[in-house]
């Protein structure tokens, strides 16, 4: 994988990440829960919210990784959660639901938005234009990925919190669900299985209008 496009790729993640936390607490702040707000995570400032080991160590011994083999490979890697005090929602009963849809339809938003210019930028020779066009195709993958991968209905993605909240006595029933680490492998096979193949490019083409495998 090259130098700059990995440069890319840990940009864009950077900020999608970003935004998907921000938005988390921006519509705790909205609902009455000012706990976000009151921490400083209210902030695009990307060293507000990097997590030690999901920002730095994890996305550094991948790069390496991909480095050293000369080939492409998974940047995978988080931010730290902002803090949330559902007691403060105004709304207690889908309160928690609306915190946690908030972060994935950030993630649809951004992909959304920049899958357009893919729309309409034009097919030339201009090297401008065709480092613009692979630019957005990385930024609509990426978020498409986040907005996928945390759609997954165990805790502790967001996905949960929807479920939990629509589907209490199924989730009661489904304890794999509620353990985190059995839930993330879940997660894992889902996407490797179903997210990676088949459902994130059935999205990227519906909003881009363009394969991108």
């Amino acid at each position: 994988m090259e130098i700059l496009s990995l440069v890319f790729i840990i940009a864009i993640f950077l900020f999608s990440v970003v935004v998907h936390e921000v938005s988390h607490g921006m519509v705790a702040n909205m609902l009455g829960d000012p706990t976000a707000k009151l921490a400083g995570r209210l902030t695009l400032n990307p060293l507000k919210h990097l997590d030690p080991l999901g920002s730095i160590i994890l996305p550094g011994i991948l790069i390496l990784m991909s480095i050293l083999s000369g080939s492409g490979g998974i940047i995978f890697g988080w931010a730290k959660p902002v803090p949330v005090n559902p007691y403060n929602f105004r709304d207690q009963k889908y309160g928690n639901a609306k915190v946690s849809i908030a972060g994935p339809i950030a993630n649809l938003f951004l992909a959304l938005f920049f899958g357009f210019f893919i729309r309409v930028i034009p097919y030339t020779s201009s090297i401008f234009f065709q480092n613009m066009r692979i630019f957005f195709i990385y930024v609509v993958w990426i978020n498409l990925i986040l907005f996928v991968f945390n759609l997954w209905p165990g805790f502790p993605f967001d996905g949960y919190h929807l479920f939990s909240t629509f589907f209490p006595s199924l989730t009661e029933r489904l304890d794999f669900l509620r353990n985190p680490i059995f839930s993330t492998l879940g997660a894992i096979l889902f996407m490797g299985i179903i997210g990676f193949p088949y459902l994130c490019p059935f999205l990227f083409k519906l909003i881009t209008g363009t394969s991108i495998l």
